[in-house]
């Protein structure tokens, strides 16, 4: 398995201004990364060619792989001419991610309205019954669907395999993951698989993984901390779909069973990237290289 980092593992010191991305290229290359994830955040290549040719050449020169192109998108419109602009912003990004040379690409699928009397998520995301409602996750998913369809399929043209990452609560439980995938139905629609995010709908990690990694074009190495709904923990803590709690850990630190995780990816025979994505409240350069060293020094130990 090659072992990176997501450049979202960083974001706090994009952000800030202390560092690009070709410098968190710069750095991961430095703490011993095989490949890079580039997640736009707190930058954009989205129509920045110049941008997106310098993290493509930054890479080639200090020796890593671009792996993944993660973005949002969202195919829950009511109005035709809005889902069919969030279609063509997505092919665009296809030649984003193509121009950047990766072969695999995360888009969503969903995010919902944040109502008022939501329980709070992470990145301001909120959650009410419709979030987890499988009525209209069914009665939405044809047409979830079928706009993976046409992106999976324009991004066959370049090689490109598309996925849908198990989070934002509503499309994040393994067989809502699951069924998506099989209703799209094409070869290059696949998941990219966080490890630590099952638990924002309260699913146990190893389980979601053991039923998932089938279905993986990347893996997402990620820890929380958990504490039930009767212990608030007080600030720095979000609420899961059913109101527990759950902080980002560094990898290897907190309540996912990462030594069971790895070993059930070992077992089944994966090979691809997995990338580090830490959101936790650590420094973020120390907490990503403890979690990269750690997700080695696991996966040997495993």
């Amino acid at each position: 398995m090659k072992f990176g980092v997501s450049t979202y593992s960083l974001v706090r010191s994009i952000r800030s201004g202390e560092m690009t991305v070709t410098d968190v290229i710069q750095w991961a290359a430095d703490n011993g990364a095989e490949h890079v994830e580039i997640v736009p955040f707190g930058f954009t290549l989205f129509e920045n060619p110049e941008l997106t040719d310098q993290v493509r050449h930054k890479a080639e020169d200090v020796g890593v792989e671009l792996s993944n192109y993660a973005i949002l998108s969202n195919f829950t419109q009511e109005d035709d001419e809005e889902y069919e602009r969030e279609i063509a912003r997505v092919m665009k990004e296809v030649d984003v991610a193509h121009r950047l040379g990766v072969k695999l690409m995360r888009h969503d699928v969903a995010w919902l309205p944040t109502p008022p009397n939501g329980k709070g998520g992470p990145a301001g995301l909120f959650m009410d019954d419709s979030t987890v409602n499988i009525a209209r996750f069914e009665r939405e998913l044809p047409r979830m669907a079928a706009a993976c369809q046409r992106i999976a399929d324009y991004a066959a043209n370049f090689g490109i395999t598309t996925s849908v990452e198990n989070h934002l609560y509503y499309v994040q439980a393994s067989d809502r993951v699951q069924r998506l995938i099989q209703t799209v139905n094409r070869e290059n629609y696949k998941t990219t698989l966080d490890v630590g995010n099952f638990m924002c709908v309260d699913e146990n990690s190893v389980i979601g993984v053991r039923k998932n990694i089938k279905y993986a074009s990347m893996v997402h190495l990620k820890d929380f901390y958990y504490r039930p709904s009767y212990r608030d923990p007080g600030e720095g803590w979000f609420r899961t779909s059913n109101g527990n709690f759950l902080r980002g850990a560094i990898f290897g630190h907190g309540d996912v069973d990462t030594w069971d995780v790895l070993r059930t990816i070992k077992a089944s025979g994966y090979n691809g990237y997995a990338s580090i994505e830490f959101e936790g409240i650590e420094e973020c350069k120390m907490a990503t290289k403890i979690s990269l060293d750690n997700a080695r020094r696991i996966w040997n130990q495993c």
